[in-house]
């Protein structure tokens, strides 16, 4: 007779379940944490490093010495600069930053008011950037060699070598100067400003929470380009590296078994190769996601756009390292979620990695 089931072996399997879970958690948290200790401290110490002087962009140069030292002992520059680093990250616990020297505001006033603006505009832009990337990579990919692989391949080689600036003045010249097809500079016309709430910070998401269709065209309109420039050059990237998956997939003995055995083309292509590159696909994505959000620079001014691409650069301007620092930790925050969100689409993508 065999022996009855250990009842004792459901109870063991849960914690050693629930302990490899918790100890993979506090390991990827403890990473984190490090990472943006190690990104702040460094971002903290290069800019006080810096040949720019903060308390002169606010005195200004014909200030006298006792109005200088001033100011200096009231930013707390005359300390030693780990005893700098110490208060600056006490205050940043409890998401104090100082004040920004541009703006005389707390910056993390100002960051909540301009990180929406890019959200906004990078979510758009990748949303044309991996709509049209991933199907003409694999579009080119299928037809290698033919006419539609070429054109694909122009499309990109293009949109690596044209400059983006160039691209968005000939944009604003064609489409809002002559043809009057799309908004000009901002984010909308002038007299459709502060008319819904700031909910999200996105208008186009609030002008449809307050249903306002007036406003949400005109943001509509206005982001249009800008989305459309940035993600021309994210369709160049997108597309080749998708192009590079799916060729190395389509040459795999199983998918030319599958087309040995009749399977129709479409399948083939799609539920064989294209799956077998989601994880790869994925990756880039998210990466290009996360350098739209911190490089879309050159884009926001433009186009005039007031986001946290045209803050930073102003703050680097001017010296100003409390928003420096602010944004660096933000841009780090960005990049560690965006590869926590690409590991859980991994373990949901590709059973393997679970």
């Amino acid at each position: 007779m065999s022996a009855p089931p250990d009842a004792a072996t459901p109870t063991t399997a849960l914690p050693t379940w629930f302990r490899l879970r918790t100890q993979g958690a506090l390991g990827t948290a403890g990473g984190v944490l490090v990472t943006l200790f190690l990104l702040l401290a460094l971002t903290f110490i290069i800019g006080r490093l810096l040949p720019i002087d903060p308390v002169l962009s606010v005195v200004g140069s014909d200030a006298d010495q006792a109005a200088y030292d001033q100011v200096r002992r009231e930013m707390g520059l005359d300390q030693p600069l780990f005893v700098q680093f110490f208060v600056f990250v006490t205050n940043m616990l409890t998401l104090d930053f100082g004040n920004a020297l541009l703006t005389n505001r707390p910056v993390i006033d100002d960051l909540i008011r301009v990180f929406p603006a890019t959200l906004e505009l990078a979510t758009a832009t990748i949303i044309v950037g991996a709509g049209l990337g991933v199907p003409l990579g694999v579009w080119a990919a299928v037809n290698r060699g033919k006419l539609a692989d070429h054109v694909v391949r122009l499309i990109s080689l293009l949109g690596y070598s044209t400059p983006i600036f160039w691209l968005g003045l000939i944009g604003l010249i064609i489409f809002y100067a002559k043809l009057g097809w799309v908004g000009g500079s901002g984010r909308l016309e002038i007299y459709y400003v502060d008319m819904v709430p700031d909910v999200t910070g996105m208008l186009l998401i609030d002008s449809l929470l307050a249903w306002d269709m007036d406003v949400f065209w005109s943001a509509f309109s206005h982001i249009v380009l800008p989305a459309s420039v940035l993600g021309y050059a994210s369709i160049a990237y997108i597309s080749r590296m998708t192009r590079s998956f799916m060729l190395e997939q389509l040459g795999q003995e199983y998918v030319i078994a599958a087309r040995a055995k009749g399977v129709p083309k479409r399948q083939v292509i799609w539920r064989h190769a294209f799956k077998n590159i989601r994880v790869q696909v994925v990756t880039i994505v998210a990466l290009s996601y996360g350098s739209m959000l911190e490089g879309a620079v050159l884009i926001e001014t433009v186009f005039g756009w007031p986001g946290f691409g045209q803050y930073l650069t102003n703050a680097l301007l001017i010296g100003d390292m409390n928003a420096v620092v602010a944004c660096t930790l933000i841009v780090g925050c960005v990049f560690i979620g965006l590869n926590l969100l690409s590991d859980l689409l991994y373990r949901f993508l590709d059973p393997r990695t679970r």
